[in-house]
């Protein structure tokens, strides 16, 4: 059987929360939900000798305590659960391919307790083949304001776009699309556009792209009501804080390839790591 929604759970308050987020989504879309536990970085903590048993064991008692939880949240689900023999980033990116949504708690059980989002949720993040839901857990969980993306308005996004668009219907939610810019604009390292360029042009120019980015897809989700604003800021910056006014960020995953992180950009990485509600990273291209 194929899981279009898929959550990993290593027995943390986060993965508790990521695991109510993915049985409502999966819920709302009326798919089947596949909990997924990997245990093979769990062995350090079993003792000596008895390291495969014991924490085979306890993954098989989390499992069953995360479907119960899930079929308390959502009754009715069909839920099913997985016992990976790896390591959780290499069982995750392998069902990615498979899924149409991973989704993971924010802090992991590594135990550096600094970090705001776990290496695993950023690795897995940044190279997962489906989009990737990370769920934050604040003290206090919002339940007003809408659903925010990001648009680009210029490398593509139209899954970016879908998936903020259906998120918002499926959950009769609002929808807020920003474009962040800057001035001067820079086409590249070391050019800029011309001083030609007035601020109020660019402006202009900004909230034309963007109107166009959303393009047809007011009528096409005529039940989602629609805000867009293009705003002179950083895009990181603006993102994380409007996303306290808001139950779900979109963000698209264009990064340059470079580093542990590539293919997860500055923008979204820096949203991931600070947004104070659930953020979904898709796939551009």
């Amino acid at each position: 059987m194929r899981y279009p929604v898929i959550v990993g759970i290593d027995g943390t308050d986060a993965s508790h929360d990521a695991l109510d987020w993915a049985s409502e989504e999966a819920g709302l879309r009326r798919v089947p939900l596949l909990i997924l536990h990997a245990w093979l970085g769990e062995t350090l903590k079993a003792p000596a000798g008895q390291e495969t048993r014991l924490t085979r064991d306890a993954g098989e008692e989390a499992l069953g305590a995360a479907r119960e939880q899930a079929l308390m949240h959502r009754p009715g689900l069909a839920v099913t659960t997985q016992l990976a023999d790896d390591y959780a980033r290499d069982a995750l990116l392998a069902v990615s391919e498979e899924a149409d949504l991973l989704v993971l708690g924010a802090r992991g059980s590594g135990g550096f307790s600094r970090l705001l989002v776990g290496s695993t949720s950023l690795y897995v993040s940044a190279h997962a083949m489906c989009p990737v839901v990370v769920v934050h857990s604040p003290d206090i969980r919002s339940t007003a304001g809408g659903v925010l993306v990001g648009v680009d308005g210029e490398n593509g996004g139209d899954d970016v776009l879908t998936f903020a668009f259906e998120a918002a219907s499926r959950r009769h939610l609002s929808l807020q699309a920003v474009h962040a810019w800057s001035y001067p604009l820079v086409s590249g390292p070391g050019h800029a556009f011309p001083a030609v360029y007035e601020e109020e042009h660019v402006a202009a120019e900004r909230e034309r792209l963007l109107v166009e980015a959303l393009g047809g897809r007011r009528q096409q989700y005529p039940d989602v009501e629609v805000a867009e604003v293009a705003v002179r800021s950083g895009a990181a910056r603006l993102l994380v804080t409007l996303s306290e006014a808001h139950q779900l960020v979109v963000v698209g995953r264009h990064g340059a390839v470079r580093g542990p992180m590539r293919r997860l950009g500055s923008v979204s990485q820096a949203v991931v790591q600070h947004a104070h509600c659930p953020v979904a990273v898709v796939p551009v291209g």
